[in-house]
């Protein structure tokens, strides 16, 4: 006799409570992160302006070159997820570790890059004179410890992969106490400056790094996995990579594009600009957190060959992402004079600040669509379409984004451009669900 099916409300219970379990401790592993580079900053700025100045150049080139290579999580968990769901996991494990070992060599050649150019690379984010060599030094410091920082990436993907985001989590807020603690005894108590700061940051990277690849051994160990690199696997999980890499490098455009036209607006607005995208940054991690749920949840439905399963935890997961925009909306908006003072006091700005806020805080129920729907695709090893649809998205954005100096509206209608950005993501992400050609099922794409 065939079983009926769960009814609706036990479905969307179920899901609720897979999408909790696994984006909470999501959210907390998102958010320790940029604690790193908060902690830096707080210890550096005891230093002098010129070194917090370093350091604020050498962090962005640092942050740019790391998050280029995000995919190597979203990959890794989707691919991971599926194998989840076919019921393999000494092969999930072994997709896991295909994509550590491209980490390690992604790493590596970075190094190769940064090291000999950090002069000149510091030169062209225009650092002062005074700033230029403390940059220098907490650039080639840190990036030594670059592979350890894909690694953790890597090795995160292969854990979300596997249904577990608490390890994550708890890695994170390991790393942010090592890293805190090792910053001050390295800057203060043995003398060392802003190279102290830079030491600090990779030996707790390279801790982080360590913990994940004990758990994932002893994964591999436990399940018979093989732990030597194969060249398939590895050129397989670059492949699958490069969709992401360009819809990454799209989306970096469009943050660029944004700053550099604010910029262009005056200083009040390249101040405005910056809070702007601080507290937007800050929003995104909290929706980030349902997709890397999605992520997970879609791959293993789809692993598992249930076509039903995988548009149900859709469906779910995109409620989730419009209540989620709507309650941070309302937050936003009702906070704005609570929340404005506590950056600045200076009227030019909070005149445009104000106003800029409002368009944020309108906009994030459609934000809250974009994150579940891109979470949902990249779960479903849709990267070829996401990228295609990010670099529509940047093409539509660009003529706008250029239009605004010239037609008025400043820092108010930019971010209105950024909500045409996010509408445009939406309606091609929506497109892409509806025709139901994201859902491949298997234990491979």
């Amino acid at each position: 006799m065939t079983q009926a099916p769960a009814p609706p409300r036990r479905t969307g219970r179920r899901h609720d409570r897979e999408i909790i379990a696994l984006a909470l401790p999501a959210f907390g592993s998102l958010v320790a992160e940029p604690l790193f580079v908060m902690v830096d900053s707080a210890v550096i700025g005891h230093l002098g302006t010129p070194q917090l100045a370093g350091l604020g150049v050498a962090a962005a080139l640092l942050t740019t070159a790391v998050s280029v290579f995000v995919f190597l999580a979203y990959a890794t968990t989707a691919a991971v997820a599926r194998r989840v769901g076919a019921g393999d996991l000494p092969a999930a494990i072994r997709q896991g570790m295909d994509g550590i070992w491209l980490a390690l060599l992604l790493g590596a050649a970075v190094i190769a890059a940064v090291l000999p150019t950090a002069p000149w690379l510091v030169e062209i984010f225009g650092a002062s004179g005074t700033a230029a060599p403390y940059a220098t030094t907490y650039l080639r410091i840190s990036a030594l410890g670059i592979p350890a920082m894909l690694v953790v990436l890597a090795a995160t993907g292969v854990l979300r992969g596997l249904q577990d985001t608490r390890t994550p989590l708890y890695v994170a807020v390991g790393g942010f106490s090592a890293n805190a603690a090792l910053n001050i005894g390295l800057v203060y108590g043995a003398g060392l400056g802003i190279a102290g700061s830079a030491w600090g940051t990779v030996l707790a990277q390279c801790g982080m790094a360590a913990a994940y690849l004990v758990v994932v051994v002893r994964g591999a160990r436990r399940h018979g996995a093989t732990l030597r690199p194969d060249a398939a696997g590895i050129r397989a999980s670059a492949q699958a990579g490069v969709p992401l890499l360009v819809r990454t490098l799209s989306l970096r455009a469009v943050l660029m594009i944004a700053t550099a036209i604010a910029a262009r607006l005056g200083d009040a607005e390249i101040a405005a600009h910056q809070i702007v995208l601080t507290l937007w940054s800050l929003l995104a991690f909290a929706l980030d957190a349902i997709a890397i749920a999605g992520q997970a949840i879609i791959g293993r439905y789809l692993g598992a060959g249930d076509r039903d399963g995988a548009r149900a935890a859709c469906r779910r997961m995109v409620e989730w992402g419009i209540a989620a925009g709507l309650a941070l909306g309302v937050l936003v908006a009702l906070a704005r004079p609570l929340f404005i003072p506590l950056f600045t006091s200076d009227p030019a700005v909070q005149g445009p600040l104000l106003s800029t806020l409002l368009v944020v805080a309108v906009t994030q129920p459609v934000s809250g669509i974009v994150f579940i729907l891109d979470g949902v695709l990249m779960g479903a090893g849709d990267g070829r379409y996401l990228a295609w649809a990010m670099v529509v998205t940047l093409a539509l954005f660009a003529p706008v984004a250029l239009a605004v100096p010239l037609i008025g509206g400043g820092l108010v209608a930019l971010w209105w451009a950024m909500a045409l950005m996010m509408t445009v993501r939406m309606l091609t992400l929506w497109l892409r669900t509806r025709s139901g050609r994201w859902i491949v099922t298997g234990a491979s794409r």
